[in-house]
C-alpha cells in the first residue's frame, strides 16, 4: 500500500518538473506591470524595417500568432485578433516585438506574452550590383555595407568593365535620382577612404562596360577592342592594340563614326603616313568608331573584304551599327 501510495505521489509531480524543464532559459514573469511580457529578438541582422519587409513574430505558446508578417505599403503588420494594424516601420527587431508585446496586452489579449521577432527579408534595403561585374546580384544592405564590399559580393569587376562605378539612388523627399561616378582604379587604390561610401539600401551600383572600338583593314590584328581608360583613345593607340599595320599601306586611313541624329556613319580621312611620321598630330577616337586602314595594293583586297565582312558581324553583335 505504502508503494502505490508514494507511486502516485511521484506521479502527480511529473507535470511540475516537466513544466520547470520546457523552458529553462525563460525568467518567471514579473509582477511589475512594466516587466509584465518577456520580450526576445532572435534575429541575425538589426536593422529597422521598412515597407515590404518579411517579418518573422513568435509568440510562445500561441501558434495563432506565431508565422510571418509582410510590411506593408503603410509601414505596419496585422496581428490576428489585435484591433489595429501595429506600426513597425523604421523599428529594429527588438522593438517590433515590445511593440506586438505592447498590443497583445493592451487588448488584453494576452497576460504576459513572450515574443521574439526576426527579419526575413529586408526587400526595403536592396542593393543592385549589376554592369560589367562577375555576378550580377541583388544584396541586402545590413550591417555596414559599403561599396567595396557590393562588388566583392558581385564577384568583382569584369574584364570588359569601364573607368567608373556608378552609384544611384533615389531622394524620397525630392524623388530626383542621385547619381555619383567613382573611378575604379581610384576606389581599388584604397588611398581615398571616403571613396568606399556606405550603403542604406536602394541603390543601384552599376559598373558600365568600357566603349569599343573596331579595327579593320590592313592591319596586323583587326578586332574590337576596349577604351578603358579615362583619356580615350586615338589613331596611333587603336594601331598599338592592332599590333600596327602591314606593309603597303595608303597614305590615307578613315574613320566611320555615328552621327548624332542620323541614320549612318561619317567617313572622316585620316592622314595616316603624316601621323606614323610625325608630320601631323594624332586623331582622337570615340567609342564605337571604326578605324579603317586600305592596302595600296591589289592582293591585299581579300584581306580587306574578309576583315570588313567580320566588322558588319562583330559590329552587328555589339550593337555598333544601327
Amino acid at each position: 500500500m505504502h508503494a502505490r501510495i508514494l507511486l502516485a505521489f511521484w506521479l502527480s509531480l511529473a507535470p511540475l518538473g516537466a513544466a520547470a524543464q520546457s523552458e529553462p532559459n525563460q525568467p518567471a514573469p514579473s509582477s511589475d506591470s512594466s516587466q509584465s511580457s518577456q520580450v526576445w529578438a532572435t534575429n541575425l541582422g538589426d536593422e529597422p524595417v521598412g515597407t515590404g519587409d518579411l517579418v518573422y513574430i513568435t509568440v510562445t505558446g500561441s501558434p495563432e500568432f506565431t508565422r510571418s508578417y509582410r510590411v506593408s505599403n503603410d509601414g505596419d503588420i496585422s496581428i490576428p485578433l489585435v484591433p489595429k494594424p501595429i506600426s513597425v516601420i523604421g523599428l529594429a527587431p527588438a522593438a517590433i516585438a515590445h511593440a506586438v508585446s505592447d498590443a497583445l496586452v493592451r487588448d488584453r489579449i494576452l497576460v504576459a506574452p513572450i515574443v521574439s521577432a526576426s527579419v526575413l527579408e529586408y526587400k526595403s534595403r536592396q542593393v543592385t550590383v549589376a554592369g560589367a561585374v562577375n555576378t550580377p546580384v541583388i544584396i541586402q544592405a545590413t550591417g555596414n555595407l559599403k561599396l567595396l564590399d557590393a562588388i566583392a559580393r558581385a564577384h568583382g569587376i569584369a574584364p570588359d568593365a569601364g573607368a567608373e562605378v556608378i552609384v544611384s539612388s533615389l531622394d524620397k523627399t525630392t524623388g530626383n535620382k542621385n547619381s555619383t561616378s567613382i573611378a575604379i582604379k581610384d576606389l581599388l587604390s584604397g588611398e581615398d577612404r571616403n571613396l568606399n561610401i556606405a550603403l542604406h539600401g536602394g541603390e543601384e551600383v552599376r559598373v558600365p562596360e568600357a566603349a569599343k572600338l573596331f579595327v579593320t583593314g590592313n592591319v596586323k590584328l583587326p578586332g574590337l577592342y576596349r577604351i578603358n581608360d579615362a583619356e580615350g583613345s586615338s589613331v596611333l593607340r587603336a594601331l598599338a592594340l592592332s599590333q600596327g599595320t602591314l606593309p603597303d599601306c595608303t597614305k590615307q586611313a578613315y574613320v566611320y563614326r555615328m552621327v548624332a541624329e542620323a541614320n549612318q556613319r561619317q567617313e572622316i580621312v585620316i592622314p595616316l603616313q603624316d601621323i606614323l611620321r610625325r608630320k601631323a598630330a594624332d586623331v582622337p577616337l570615340q567609342a564605337n568608331d571604326i578605324l579603317y586602314v586600305p592596302a595600296s595594293r591589289g592582293p591585299h583586297f581579300a584581306s580587306i573584304l574578309k576583315g570588313m565582312a567580320g566588322l558588319s558581324q562583330v559590329a552587328l553583335t555589339h550593337g555598333m551599327v544601327p
